[in-house]
Parts: structure tokens; sequence; C-alpha cells
């Protein structure tokens, strides 16, 4: 039997499905019902099993989801949670802030600019290499253990993320692009809004994305050192005393706030980057 041309298939059926075709009807997007359906299985899974596991061991080692609940409706009753909780967004929400401006534009100007990315590559690589939590003790002797000292903490953790990711961002603008918008006479203000901008801003998504994970990391390791306020403070006093549920609450509510920072990113990516939306 001799075997068919690609062109013979044309009008006479369709032509065997490839192991791409294949990975593509595998691979099918989702729909928003779908997903949120198997997002509350996978978490009712893990809560169940969490649940049956916590309660035929020692509350010491690991507390139920249930005594975590009413651990948490009490530390909601006494204020501590809110006041813990308060102290820590503030600190969250400054650090993050000053360190995504501080990355946003030393990123675009490194990318942008040659000489400026080679005049600060080493600091900026021994930076990086350094471990954050290694200059904290440093950090406190210098700024104390009120606020100050837990935002620039949180400055570091977020700066370079935003920074790395921003600059990577610029410098893999299509080169020929530039030219075509340079030989049209398009000023430097012009070629920033209407080209480098909008071409880096998925690479800049991505760096405030990664910098939500390592913001919260740097409030909770701060609160640590400092151990005087915060949800980082109620971590460890509650762990020093063995009170498993009570160490639970601010852990949870950490992860919870992650996730609700994570969605609202995503959802701002897809507004304001619609076209690398993925399917």
């Amino acid at each position: 039997m001799t075997s068919m041309s690609s062109a013979q298939w044309v009008g006479t059926a369709k032509p065997p499905r490839g192991p791409r075709g294949a990975a593509r009807s595998i691979s099918a997007p989702l729909s928003p019902a779908s997903r949120w359906a198997l997002r509350a299985t996978s978490v009712l899974v893990i809560l169940v099993a969490w649940e049956i596991y916590g309660r035929a061991i020692n509350p010491v080692l690991l507390s139920s989801p249930g005594a975590i609940a009413r651990a948490f409706v009490a530390m909601i009753g006494d204020g501590t949670l809110a006041h813990a909780l308060s102290e820590s967004l503030v600190v969250l929400g400054a650090g993050s802030l000053i360190g995504i401006v501080i990355g946003l534009a030393v990123g675009l100007a490194a990318g942008r600019y040659r000489v400026f990315a080679t005049l600060i590559e080493v600091p900026l690589n021994a930076l990086y290499a350094t471990p954050s939590v290694a200059l904290i003790p440093i950090i406190v002797v210098w700024f104390g253990f009120g606020p100050t000292a837990k935002t620039v903490v949180v400055i570091l953790f977020v700066v370079f993320p935003v920074l790395i990711n921003t600059m990577r961002g610029v410098q893999e603008v299509d080169r020929e692009l530039v030219e075509v918008a340079r030989s049209f006479c398009s000023g430097e203000r012009r070629m920033w809004f209407d080209l480098i901008m909008p071409a880096a801003l998925p690479y800049m998504v991505t760096g405030l994305r990664l910098a939500i994970g390592r913001a919260l990391i740097g409030v909770i390791v701060a609160e640590f050192f400092t151990a005087f306020s915060g949800l980082g403070h109620l971590i460890v006093t509650n762990a020093n005393s063995f009170r498993t549920d009570r160490t639970f609450v601010p852990i949870l509510v950490i992860a919870v706030l992650g996730v609700l920072l994570t969605a609202l990113l995503e959802f701002a990516e897809r507004r304001l980057v619609r076209w690398s939306a993925k399917d």
C-alpha cells in the first residue's frame, strides 16, 4: 500500500494525530470552574488527611486543623493576632514598595545602558551571592530592633528578583525592533514607552511574583531575629511554650496571605500583559 502525501490528505480526511497533536489535546486549557474545583479538592484532601493524622499523634508535635481553627478564634478574640498581623503588614508593605521601586529603577537603567550595568556588576553579584540572612545581625546592629531594621531586611529580599528580571527583560528586547524605531527617528522617551517597557513587562511581572514570596520570608526571618513584634514573634513565643496550635495560626496566615497576593498579581498580569497571557 502506498502512503499518501500530506497534500492528498487535504479535502479527504484529517491526517493522523502525531505525538505533538496528542500532547496538545492532553494539555488543553481548563475552564475556570474546573480549575477552582481541582484547587478546592486538593485543599480538602490535605485538610482531611491532616485532621486524621493530627488527632492520632501527640498535639505537641502536630496540631490538627480543628484545634488550629479554635486557636485562631481565640487569638482573634484576645487581639494578639490582629496586632501582630498589622505590624507585619506595615513592614511588608513599606519594604516591598521600596524594594520594588529600587529594583525597577536600577534594573531598567542597567538593562538599557551597558556602562551602568558593567559598573554595578561586581557589587550586584557579590550581594546576590551573599545570603540575606547572614546580613541580618549587622542590620540589627546598624538600625536596632525596631521596624526600620525589618524594613531593610525586606528590601534586601525583594530588590534582587525584581532587579535581575527587569534588567534581563530590557536586555532581551529585539535589537532589530530598536533599529527600526531609530530609523523612524523615535526619541528615547518614545522608545521607552512604546517598545522597551512593553517588551520587558512580562519579565518585570515575573520578578514581582518572585518578590512576593521573598518579601514574606524576609518579614518572618527579620521578626525571628528581633522577636519583639509581628507574626514571627507569635511563632517564636508560642513554639517556645509548646503551644503548637497557636504556632500554626500565624504560619497559615502567612500562607494564605501569600496565596492571595500571588492571585492578585496574576489577575493584574492578565490585565496588563494580555499579549503574553497563556491559555
